[in-house]
């Protein structure tokens, strides 16, 4: 585990069968649910390396974890009825790299951005994190099921 990493530590749990949030091991990462829920259907994909910048993998590995996210996200537009994708890489709290995989809405941020329009984390935090947005543990494994399903068509229609 690097220096403490949170990823790493993530990583850890799913190796351990300890993490309640892991849906699925592709070859370049894992797929978790995210903790909170407002966009339903948040998920993470954590790269297999510990590096902080897309960059420093090597051509074959850069490609495969690409394009293993871009199943992913599709599984979870289709899973989750998102008219829209947003991804983002930032890595500035978690140097771990990884992808937040948010499903998008019409009107998901209405009273929050520019008419309902922009990223994310214009959502104030207090609501982004709120204890209302967990999942109960039912409503969790109906999520994980449901996205490891959508991530096994992906795979097999491809």
């Amino acid at each position: 585990m690097k220096n403490a990493c949170s990823m790493c530590k993530v990583i850890e749990q799913i190796k351990k069968g300890e993490n309640p949030w892991f849906v699925k091991e592709m070859e370049s990462g894992y797929v978790i649910l995210g903790w909170n829920q407002h966009f339903y259907g948040y998920s993470l994909f954590i790269c297999k390396q510990h590096v902080t910048e897309l960059f420093e993998l090597d051509k074959e590995f850069l490609s495969k974890f690409t394009y293993e996210m871009s199943i992913v996200a599709k599984a979870i537009k289709k899973c989750f009825n998102a008219e829209k994708i947003n991804y983002e890489c930032l890595g500035n709290g978690d140097i771990h790299l990884h992808w937040h995989i948010f499903p998008r809405k019409k009107g998901d941020l209405l009273n929050y951005g520019d008419n309902g329009k922009g990223p994310v984390w214009w959502l104030p935090k207090e609501i982004m994190w709120s204890e209302s947005n967990k999942p109960s543990p039912s409503e969790l494994e109906t999520m994980k099921n449901k996205l490891l399903r959508a991530i096994n068509d992906e795979i097999a229609s491809n």
